[in-house]
């Protein structure tokens, strides 16, 4: 009875484990915690082992059993000690040990870790055999045995993973995680700065209202333009204008040294991602263009294929591929359809003219083979 409910509430205690937690104790060299996973790797064989124990103990308990009962009461003893015999097994070797189990699993499955190591070894051959036609019955039964490649979380299942941390962690901690966890669904045009509030210096202000400009802004980084913040300049630092003005060397002639290239970008881009393309281009501050035209009114009205996955607008798709604003007469491909810029006006492609048949490179080198004769 005592192996009856050894191998039960094994069962249930290995089968129970937290999968983290089993590898950071793992990781830490937890003895109990390495055989489990060790075990667990073929869940398979460890099943089979177990029930070949337990099937083993309850089979041969059921013999005594009966043999007992004949014994004392003949015919009538077989009925009296199976009657009798599955009510213990089902309270003392079933409910009982993996109810403890389930309530325990590590208590319970650690320990049982280093007896099945032993014994796995011990029946191996036997272990192999049973496995292997118990998978052959299905493959009759056209039944896929195949696990999936990993037990990695989705982000949908962290963020719950993150909320079932309550009284583990600070509540600030947890609302952290869970604000990194959003942040694949929130895009730029959301965080970003409103337009009408963008500070910047105007070069068409006298040069006394720039330098008092200049006093007053709180941000190392300043967008240079003229007229209006459509007609962008560029950024300068004022790490490198505070010097010139301490020297009384900063006029407009070394303000335009100073000033770099502006960083665009699309509307519509997944906050993730321009953090991803910050880091990559080394940039710290870029300025959002809208754009008019849909991809997705494109690609419905004109039959085409143009990616709809990222920008939601042509503009913003053409300056995510070619990551700066372009000039007239620029000419790119995307999806293999050929794309001129036109017209550019306020940071924007206003007006592109694009290819409808779809040309690859397979299709442009015959083509240009055949041009050659």
């Amino acid at each position: 009875m005592l192996l009856s409910a050894f191998f039960s509430g094994s069962e249930t205690g290995l089968m129970s484990l937290n999968r983290y937690r089993l590898k950071h104790l793992a990781e830490k060299n937890h003895g109990g915690a390495r055989r489990a996973v060790d075990l667990l790797k073929r869940p398979d064989r460890l099943i089979t082992l177990i029930l070949l124990g337990n099937n083993f103990v309850n089979v041969l308990m059921t013999q005594l059993a009966t043999y007992i009962g004949y014994r004392l009461y003949g015919d009538a003893g077989i009925a009296i000690a199976a009657g009798v015999l599955t009510l213990v097994l089902l309270l003392f070797a079933e409910v009982t040990p993996k109810t403890m189990a389930a309530a325990n699993p590590e208590k319970i499955a650690f320990p049982a870790a280093y007896v099945y190591q032993w014994l796995s070894k011990i029946l191996f051959p036997l272990v192999v055999i049973i496995d292997w036609l118990a998978k052959l019955v299905l493959k009759l039964l056209l039944f896929s045995d195949k696990k999936p490649d990993n037990d990695a979380l989705t982000s949908d299942e962290l963020r719950v993973a993150v909320k079932d941390t309550r009284g583990l962690i600070p509540d600030s901690h947890r609302d952290m995680l869970l604000s990194i966890l959003d942040l694949e669904k929130v895009i730029v045009d959301d965080i970003m700065v409103p337009r009408s509030e963008i500070m910047g210096i105007d070069l068409e202000d006298s040069w006394h209202e720039t330098l008092k400009q200049l006093t007053n802004l709180s941000y190392t980084r300043i967008p240079i333009y003229s007229g209006n913040i459509d007609n962008l300049v560029g950024v300068a630092l004022m790490r490198k204008i505070l010097p010139l003005l301490l020297n009384d060397e900063f006029n407009p002639d070394s303000l335009a040294e100073l000033t770099q290239q502006s960083y665009f970008i699309p509307e519509g881009t997944p906050l993730t991602t321009q953090l991803i393309n910050f880091r990559k281009n080394r940039q710290r501050m870029g300025f959002v263009v809208d754009g008019s035209t849909h991809i997705r009114e494109i690609n419905r009205n004109l039959n085409m294929q143009l990616p709809s996955d990222g920008p939601r607008t042509l503009n913003g798709l053409i300056l995510e591929h070619m990551e700066f604003i372009p000039e007239s007469g620029t000419s790119l491909k995307i999806n293999d359809y050929p794309i001129e810029i036109m017209q550019v006006k306020n940071n924007m492609v206003k007006t592109a003219r694009i290819s409808l048949q779809q040309v690859s490179a397979n299709t442009a080198l015959k083509s240009r083979r055949a041009d050659n004769g």
